[in-house]
């Protein structure tokens, strides 16, 4: 782990494995829709709106996925002191939001017709949209740190807290009465039909592969931007 902490050889690693993740998600994620919305038969029950699965679901876990990155590169930061680990945090936040934003756009799509409302203050609906809220605090409180050159640990530390949000939000259909449905896939169980079960599953890599790509991508922009402002201030002080 700490053989990455170099930024150099972390930069020479993601120059060419973001492109590769980024076209590899892609591809993948493209046919996964394209499988989904125009080879599967229509549910039984749900007809033509079971479709949606294909980009809530995926939505969903990386949502979720998103913040469980932040948890775990903040123990990591605040361990470790890994040079990186906090910049990975701030990289996964911003992906990792606009999954949550499309899971909950994506349900309230999906529950106009099955549920009869766009929205409805259901445990596993609410936790998802505090997880929304949570992000945008971890974004300003990373960027604020940032900006006024404090330690990362009070952001990483906000980014564990922040984590006891991520099982209420998967055993919230299992705790309370829910109109969402229970978990359709378990350890070793699935009570999806494998003909919506296969494209979902090629979704859900080709989304994460994006995000991969995605907080690579943003790791870079952040690392660039810290050198640029240390060669500044180097100048600067030279300068003087």
């Amino acid at each position: 782990m700490h053989g990455f902490a170099n930024p150099k050889r972390f930069l020479t690693l993601a120059s060419w494995l973001t492109p590769l993740l980024l076209m590899a998600g892609l591809v993948l994620s493209a046919g996964a829709l394209w499988w989904g919305l125009t080879q599967v038969s229509p549910d039984r029950l749900m007809g033509e709106t079971v479709r949606i699965l294909f980009l809530h679901v995926p939505a969903a876990w990386l949502g979720m996925g998103g913040w469980t990155a932040i948890a775990i590169s903040s123990l990591v930061y605040l361990v470790w002191r890994h040079p990186l680990a906090a910049l990975a945090a701030r990289a996964a936040a911003v992906p990792g939001l606009v999954f949550t934003l499309i899971c909950l756009v994506t349900g309230s799509i999906w529950g106009r017709p099955t549920w009869g409302t766009w929205w409805v203050w259901d445990g596993r609906l609410t936790s998802m949209l505090v997880l929304s809220f949570l992000y945008a605090a971890y974004i300003a409180l990373a960027q604020a740190a940032a900006r006024e050159g404090v330690s990362a640990r009070i952001p990483a530390i906000f980014g564990l807290v922040g984590a006891i949000n991520i099982p209420i939000i998967n055993r919230s259909v299992v705790w309370w009465n829910s109109l969402h449905q229970p978990p359709s896939i378990t350890m070793g169980n699935s009570a999806i039909d494998g003909e919506y079960l296969a494209p979902l599953l090629v979704a859900v890599v080709g989304f994460s592969l994006i995000f991969g790509g995605i907080v690579l991508a943003r790791m870079r922009a952040l690392l660039a931007d810290i050198q640029a402002e240390a060669r500044l201030r180097r100048r600067a002080s030279e300068a003087v």
